[in-house]
């Protein structure tokens, strides 16, 4: 983590990476800072609002920023644009998962640091330590929050922001999130809700797979649910986006593409994470050590035209779920499959450093599909991934499928026990998908409160 946060070291490390996952406030301590007039164009985004329009909640403060290379106004990162103000004083940061170049594999631990061109402490919140510690804020007066998140519940970063505000709390400071939009919108919700059993890093908030909010709203979810402890007394305050709403996708909302980890390296990838990330769960891969992680998935064990052949049958067959729409129920699609085309592939993990150093299955010839994506509004990836690890376990070789699933590892993706044996016992992909309508009427009730745009 070297120099300062410049549009060209961001753009320098995009392309490595792909060259080389209002309303009344009903409570005093929670703001939502927002407008309802819409603009044309592009989205402005929370960070962009507070420079222009809440300035005041930050002017002659002491700032401490939990952000990462994601976290641009424009062609500059938020950081660039606070450290220039004589008015503010940016004292310290702090990075997630992957840290704050975004390069950093996942799961890896991330080490504090010193940003040479301002030399502000940068804290690792990926390592040893999981949110600020008081040491860390005591030169701090106002904590803020600001990194792209896909709406997805593996996803660490809604994790980092959460621990984050019983720190906050504990500091008797305010805690700003600056929204951004959810790349995949408003709508989608699906799986079922992560059972307490199977709490985790990647798992730590009882929510579907797939939410449809943004960040912000998960914040104030996050708050008023008491999802962490002792932090009903928090100062939240949410910079909404504006001239975002919940039908859009990443494509609708004129802002470019910042690679969030080093693995989701353009919106394609982000629509179809939440569906093959379930893969991590497998012996299989989920495309990690290829320039196309999650849109390439494969076993040595099975025969890829095989696969792609049943995927694609499926997608154009009507038997092959009727589809739904969680905000839409009378708008249906042939296909649980829409949107999507199965090429078969070989391809050979590799190391790629700040992609993936030590992938599954490295120097292996692995068979299976590229995914492409042809309709992204027609996409339910959850759904999608379901009947994708349906068929590459259909396709095993008896002798390899007992050990297909990872006792822990796909439970704390899928969010029960129940989803892998309803795949071992030859459920059908259309009734395991329909299992969880339950659990979405549910969170999409309990959600409905928080929700900030139409």
């Amino acid at each position: 983590m070297q120099g300062h946060f410049t549009i060209g070291m961001i753009m320098a490390v995009t392309l490595a990476l792909f060259s080389a996952c209002t309303t009344e406030d009903p409570d005093a301590n929670r703001h939502h800072t927002g407008s309802e007039d819409q603009q044309t164009g592009a989205v402005a985004v929370g960070a962009e609002r507070l420079l222009n329009d809440y300035f005041d909640l930050i002017e002659n403060q002491r700032l401490g920023i939990i952000t990462n290379h994601s976290a641009v106004v424009g062609e500059q990162h938020i950081v660039d644009l606070l450290h220039e103000k004589d008015d503010v004083e940016v004292t310290a940061l702090f990075g997630p998962e992957h840290g704050i170049r975004g390069t950093a594999d996942a799961g890896e631990p991330v080490d504090d640091d010193i940003d040479e061109e301002t030399g502000i402490p940068v804290y690792s919140l990926y390592g040893e330590t999981r949110r600020p510690t008081p040491e860390m804020l005591e030169d701090v007066d106002v904590l803020v929050f600001d990194i792209q998140d896909v709406g997805t519940r593996f996803y660490t970063y809604p994790a980092t922001m959460g621990r984050a505000m019983r720190s906050a709390v504990e500091a008797g400071i305010p805690y700003l999130v600056l929204d951004r939009p959810n790349p995949i919108g408003g709508t989608r919700i699906e799986g079922h809700i992560r059972k307490d059993e199977f709490t985790s890093g990647i798992g730590l908030y009882p929510t579907p797979v797939t939410h449809g909010m943004t960040v912000g709203e998960l914040a104030l979810m996050i708050h008023d649910q008491g999802w962490h402890d002792d932090i009903e007394d928090l100062d939240l305050h949410v910079i909404e986006l504006n001239g975002w709403n919940r039908d859009m996708l990443w494509d609708d909302t004129g802002l470019e593409w910042i690679p969030p980890s080093p693995n989701i390296p353009d919106f394609e990838t982000a629509v179809i994470y939440p569906g093959t990330c379930l893969f991590e769960g497998t012996p299989a891969s989920e495309g990690r050590g290829t320039y196309e992680p999650f849109l390439k998935v494969g076993s040595p064990h099975v025969d890829a035209e095989k696969v792609a052949d049943e995927l694609n049958r499926r997608s154009q067959s009507p038997e092959s779920g009727t589809g739904y729409d969680n905000e839409e129920p009378d708008r249906h699609r042939e296909s649980y499959l829409s949107g999507l085309n199965f090429h078969p592939v070989t391809f050979t993990p590799e190391s790629i450093p700040g992609m993936s150093r030590e992938p599954k299955l490295e120097g292996e010839d692995v068979h299976g599909v590229r995914i492409e994506v042809t309709g992204y509004d027609a996409v339910w990836p959850v759904a999608a991934g379901i009947h994708i690890l349906q068929v590459f376990y259909d396709l095993l070789p008896e002798e390899h499928k007992e050990e297909f699933f990872h006792p822990r590892g796909m439970p704390v993706r899928a969010g029960n026990e129940f989803v892998q044996e309803m795949i071992r016992e030859g459920v059908p992909a259309d009734e395991i998908i329909e299992s969880w309508n339950e659990d979405v009427a549910e969170f999409s009730e309990m959600r409905r409160p928080y929700l900030l745009y139409d």
